[in-house]
């Protein structure tokens, strides 16, 4: 059978080990998360999300520091 082949080819028959199923992946895990995260409706979620619970934050440091200020 290798008689046949022209100088030069190799034959290699077609089983489990020469076959790689395992894929580098094309992007980061971080590129993921801000793919899923940042990005579409989901995007617009996590920063409103994010903007109200700033606004909450600061709302509350205000009333905090606005208490103890005027206290006496």
């Amino acid at each position: 059978m290798e008689s046949e082949q022209p100088n030069g080819v190799h034959y290699e028959r077609w089983n489990d080990d020469n076959i790689k199923l395992q894929v580098e992946p094309s992007e980061s895990a971080m590129q993921r998360v801000y793919s899923r995260a940042c990005v579409g409706r989901t995007g617009i979620f996590v920063k409103t999300a994010g903007c109200l619970a700033a606004l909450v934050a600061i709302y509350i440091i205000g009333y905090v520091t606005g208490y103890y200020v005027h206290k006496c």
